[in-house]
Parts: structure tokens; sequence; C-alpha cells
């Protein structure tokens, strides 16, 4: 009888945790790593995966893709735990309760929103777990203004009750509310700092965007892992920075020498996306980040913001309707040397910022599937002509790799970094900077013996993002097989339909 269920065999093997850098097979039983070494014994299912890497699978600690089809383009670019942190979800019980009751191709796990309990409390919103309901308030004023002290206690109640059902952490969109008050962002760092969490935070607008802003955003994140002790994630500083990475980055710095636990994130590409109705995209408030209508794309219908007027209607009509945000050109060397800059940063990590799937409301058939203006079946695969979002929800991590290890071409040289440094920051650095208060984290990242069967095998010399702003749901190539808890989402380079392995990731109750 064989003694593995699957037994992965003759394949580059690396563990950046250990240093582990080399051929060996590496045997699965149930969910798993049982062994790693040479000659093992047969498993119910052999592979040969000479000449591929055998790595930890992809760790997200960004992704607001929830639907089934972004799940599947994050685990087709080798993902398999993605973590909504940033924005969170409120309430956290009922957002792993529907997770679980629908099945998911990866892992997940949530963090306590800030901004949902904000709109909870401040407007006549009620809480539904529900991210498009966040993104559907996001234009609303009243939501951004100061708090009251009874309405930031219900606030920060909801929190507590989140945290108190496993939330990651707490998120913090403190960009969508500039009229928030800085001490009522230093009230919830403390309670973070109390509970043992991180907060993920989207920074409020830097003082060279927003000179009248009440506090600068990096300073506001610094300032409040010193003076309470939290953890403090900057999420994707990249975006939030765009051409300020010498003060920025410089001040975080600092802020690590001292002492403080504050720890970044950045995805390589120059566009963001977002609900068109965030405050930071009203027409009068664009130049303050050098953009003009036309740099931002509606994803609906997939037109360029003709003008000022065109930008209001939408976010009247459709505060909810994602856009494309060109602050970078992907194409031009120096910008690609910038986004590289806040990748290379020490101890960043790469997280995608996914984003759910927009069903644009004109276009081709879906093969039958669906009709021209609406979306298919939830499992409908290959994604048809239809869907869109932003490329990296598709293609960061495979992107990524290429961009450390090959730079912009396709041979072995000419990245940054050495493989198993560009490696740490897609899983073990995620799973480090979780794992003091989330068990779970402690396996996962690592390929080792006892290690969870969370695996990514791919070509080191062809692995590549394909998708592009015109073609955005087009999967990684070099992507060979993808196992979450021991199951295959990918197989052979083809997405297996019917997996659904994913288990919630959740911090220890309190």
């Amino acid at each position: 009888m064989a003694d593995f269920d699957v037994v992965l065999r003759g394949g580059r093997v690396i563990d950046p945790e250990s240093g582990l850098d080399a051929v060996r097979d590496v045997a699965l039983t149930g969910t798993q790593v049982a062994q790693i070494g040479s000659g093992l014994p047969a498993g119910h299912l052999d592979l040969d995966v000479a000449g591929q890497v055998v790595t930890a699978g992809f760790i997200d600690l960004h992704s607001h893709a929830h639907d089934l089809g972004g799940q599947r383009l994050q685990a087709m670019d080798g993902v398999t735990t993605a973590l909504e942190l940033e924005a969170g979800i409120s309430p956290v019980a009922v957002a792993y309760e529907r997770a679980a009751r629908a099945g998911r191709a990866i892992n997940y796990g949530f963090a306590a929103s800030w901004a949902m309990a904000r709109q909870e409390a401040l407007t006549e919103m009620r809480l539904d777990a529900d991210l498009a309901g966040l993104f559907r308030h996001f234009s609303d004023p009243n939501w951004q203004r100061p708090a009251s002290l009874a309405e930031t206690s219900r606030v920060l109640g909801q929190m507590e009750a989140d945290l108190a059902e496993g939330a990651l952490g707490i998120g913090v969109l403190a960009g969508y509310a500039p009229g928030a008050d800085p001490a009522e962002y230093l009230q919830v760092a403390a309670l973070a700092a109390q509970a043992g969490v991180p907060t993920f935070t989207h920074c409020r607008d830097l003082i060279e965007f927003t000179p009248q802003t009440q506090i600068d955003g990096a300073e506001e994140i610094v300032r409040a892992a010193d003076e309470t002790g939290a953890h403090m994630h900057y999420c994707h500083v990249n975006s939030t920075t765009v051409r300020h990475a010498d003060r920025v980055l410089a001040l975080v710095e600092r802020a690590q020498r001292a002492g403080s636990r504050v720890t970044t994130e950045a995805y390589p590409y120059g566009a963001g996306m977002t609900g068109i109705g965030a405050a930071f995209l009203a027409p009068e408030r664009l130049a303050e980040r050098g953009l003009v209508p036309a740099d931002l794309t509606y994803a609906p219908t997939g037109e360029q913001v003709a003008d000022a007027a065109r930008l209001h209607e939408l976010r009247a009509t459709d505060p909810a309707g994602l856009a494309i945000i060109r602050h970078l050109n992907d194409d031009d060397p120096a910008d690609r040397e910038l986004l590289l800059r806040y990748l290379l940063f020490p101890g960043a990590v790469v997280a995608s910022d996914a984003m759910p799937l927009t069903w644009r409301r004109s276009g081709p058939s879906a093969n039958g599937t669906a009709p021209a203006n609406g979306a298919p079946a939830p499992d409908a695969w290959p994604l048809p002509p239809a869907a869109f979002t932003h490329p990296r929800t598709a293609g960061t991590f495979g992107r990524a790799v290429r961009l450390l290890t090959r730079g912009t071409g396709n041979t072995r040289d000419g990245g940054p970094l050495e493989l198993a440094e560009a490696l740490a920051k897609c899983s073990l650095d995620p799973a480090r900077l979780l794992e003091a208060h989330v068990p779970a984290m402690r396996r996962k990242g690592r390929i080792t013996a006892g290690a969870d069967a969370d695996i990514v095998v791919f070509d080191p010399a062809t692995i590549s993002d394909q998708a592009t702003y015109a073609a955005s749901t087009r999967p990684t190539t070099g992507i060979r097989h993808v196992l979450v808890n021991g199951t295959f989402v990918v197989r052979d380079t083809e997405l297996v339909p019917e997996a659904r392995p994913g288990r919630p990731v959740r911090a220890n109750s309190r």
C-alpha cells in the first residue's frame, strides 16, 4: 500500500525559512506535508515535477476578490491563502459563515472593518458583511465626518465583538474618511494593541497631496505605532505614496529602527482600482494627485472618463462602480524602478489588492451562459469576455516573481533578488507577519514536514503574469500545480473547477 497520498517527485524544493534549496521529493498525507527527502516511497499519486520549483503557496494579505472567479484567478497565480485585511468585513462571524457555506477555492480570513463599523454608527447603513455595501456608501459624507464620543464607542464596540469572533486584525480605510478625527485612529490602534492584533491601514492623504489634511497619512501610522505599541501594517504603500517614496520609506525605516512595529506591502502595478465614489476621486480633488478625469477608467463600461461632469454623474449614480486609476506608467522604466523600490523595501511583502469581478454592461455574450449585459453563472470557467478586473487580481504574484528574479526579460538572471528571497516576500514573510496571534499561520508559508499542504509548483524560467488592463483575466503562465490543504486546485496548468478545499484562517478567540 502507498505510504502517502501524493508525492511530488524530483522538483527543486525551496523553503526560505530553513534555507533548503535542493532537488527533493515532497510527500503529502491528507492536508499536511508528511515528509521531504530523496527516494521517498510511492504515493497513491506520483507526479514527476523535475525542473519545477516546489514551494509554499503564496499568501495574499490584501484581497477583495471574494467571488469564485476572482478566487480562481488568484489560485492560477499561485495563491493558496487570500485574506481580507485592509477593508475588513463586519460582522466577521457572518463573513466566515457565509464563506464556509459557499465554499472557497483557497483559504480565507477577515479582519474587523473600521469602515463598516463607522458607516453603521454614523449613517443608516446596517452591517451585513457585504463588501459591496461598503463600496456603495463610499461617497456618503455622513460617515466621513468626525464621530461623537457615543458613535466612537459604538465603532470600537463592534470591532471588539469582531475580534472576539476571531478577526485577524482591524482594517482601517482611513483614506476614505478624511474628516475622521486622528484621535479616533489612535483609539483604534490602542484597541489593536490591547488585543494583540495588527491594524491594516489605507492611509489618510499625504501632506504632499493635501496640505490641509489633519495629519499626514504616513506620520499618522508611525505615530500610532509609537504611542500605542500596536503593530501597524501600511497597506499598498506604492499606491498611496506614488512618487514620494524617499520621505515615506525613510519615515517607516526610522520608526522600525526605533523599535516600532511598522510593516509594509506593495503590488507591482502603476495603476490602482477602487470604487469611483471614493472621497479622493472627487473631480475637485484629482489635481492633488496630478490626475485628470481621463486618468480614470470606469470598469462597468470600460470608458475612459471624459470630463468632470461625467465623473460627477458616475459618482452620483454608481458610487460602488470600480475604476482603474493610472498613477504610474507600468511601461516607463523609471516608474517601474519606483515600483520595484517599494517591493524591495526591507521586510515589505507582496500583496495584490485583488478586486471583485466586474461584468461589463456591453459586449459579447458568454457563449450562451449569460446575456450580453449580465453576469454568467457564478461557477463559469473559463471566465467569459464580459468579466473584467484589475490585472493585479490575476497576475500580482507571477509578475512580482518575474520582476524580482528575472527583471523584464525571460531569462533566469536580471532581477534584483535570488529566487528564495522573492518567494519569502510572497509566502514566509506574510505568514510571519500574522503568526504571533494566528496559530494557523505557523503552518503556512513553509514547505517542511508538518506544514499545511498549501503548495505551488512552477517553472522559474517561464512564470509570468499575462493579465493586462485590456485583458485583465488572463491567468499567469508557468504555474504547473497548486494544492490547497492537499487538494489540487490547479493541476497540469489547468484549473480544477469543482475544487473547494479552502479553509478559514482565524485568530484566537478572546
